[in-house]
């Protein structure tokens, strides 16, 4: 899988555990009962929740974790561990019961699938009935939000060149390639289901004098300057989207793989406190791509926690109580 390297300043990744309490009391993570609490009672369960070291891996996993505090769990931390396989590891072993995944990541990773599938329904389909056969790993509901691959480019330059969807791009670097310099990272030049496949997919072909590669952090700031390039690959929740305020064109041909997060748990866990399920489903819901950007912005660009960021969310939707 693509992996990011956004790491929020000062933030020491690590696996942090904690002790829950009963419900309708203060959790470890200072929330309370609140609507989540009229889902699901999770009195006397405990569980252990991890997830990757990139910040919105991090985000997800303290909303994953102060959910099913403020639903009377004991919650166990295993926030930041490094690496998309060192996760899934811990998942099939025992050592956590859940985290949250991608169905692109389950699909081509995790059961080694390399047809792609565009419906998102489709693929989430596919890849909870392959890993709970193979695994007996469940899949819940995925969210709304796809932290796929994406093609951006500044709102100033969308609008002077008329670029809304990705087809739109290929026709602009059909007849004016200097004007549709792209960057990418080394990752996605290399990928099939990347530069190449997007190439074929939008029936164009870059001349390679107007391609740059360019680390994945340095992109975004690239794209909003034009220079080196106009537009460039970016990950479609990742904060700087919304802060430098980009226009992510439309994949109009369904082209990209679907990335949506899900929780992905142990069917034995499952089966031992089904009411997770709906606990985790009213959260998962609420999270679209805006949503995400925003979240992962108040860590990578305002400096804020993944801790701080998870719960105030939490609150405002009212999931949780102060």
């Amino acid at each position: 899988m693509r992996q990011k390297t956004i790491i929020a300043a000062g933030l020491v990744a690590g696996s942090v555990i904690l002790s829950g309490c009963a419900l309708g009391g203060s959790a470890p993570s200072g929330v309370t009962a609140g609507s989540l609490a009229e889902v699901g009672d999770l009195s006397g369960a405990e569980v252990s929740v991890g997830g990757k070291e990139f910040t919105e891996q991090l985000i997800l996993c303290e909303v994953a974790a102060q959910a099913l505090e403020s639903t009377g769990a004991t919650v166990s931390r295993s926030c930041g561990m490094s690496g998309t396989s060192s996760v899934r590891s811990a998942l099939l072993s025992g050592d956590i019961d859940m985290y949250w995944e991608y169905t692109g990541t389950g699909w081509i990773t995790h059961l080694g699938e390399t047809d792609p599938i565009a419906d998102p329904q489709e693929l989430y389909q596919a890849v909870t009935e392959r890993d709970e056969k193979a695994n007996s790993v469940k899949w819940l509901e995925p969210s709304p939000a796809n932290n796929t691959y994406a093609v951006a480019v500044s709102r100033e330059k969308a609008e002077e060149l008329g670029t809304k969807t990705l087809s739109d791009y290929a026709a602009l670097a059909n007849s004016d390639p200097s004007k549709a310099t792209f960057c990418g990272a080394a990752e996605f030049f290399g990928r099939n289901d990347g530069w190449p496949g997007l190439q074929e997919s939008y029936g164009f072909e870059l001349p390679k004098n107007n391609v740059s590669e360019l680390a994945a952090g340095a992109i975004y700031n690239s794209i909003d300057t034009a220079a080196p390039c106009v537009f460039g690959e970016v990950f479609a929740t990742d904060g700087r989207i919304e802060a430098l305020d980009l226009v992510v064109l439309e994949d109009d041909k369904k082209y990209f793989t679907p990335y949506n997060p899900a929780v992905s748990v142990r069917a034995d866990v499952l089966e031992k406190t089904p009411a997770l399920r709906d606990v985790l489903a009213t959260v998962t819901e609420a999270l679209d791509d805006q949503t995400l950007r925003k979240l992962n912005a108040k860590v990578d660009v305002d400096g804020g926690t993944p801790e701080e960021t998870a719960k105030t969310w939490l609150v405002e939707k009212g999931f949780v109580g102060e």
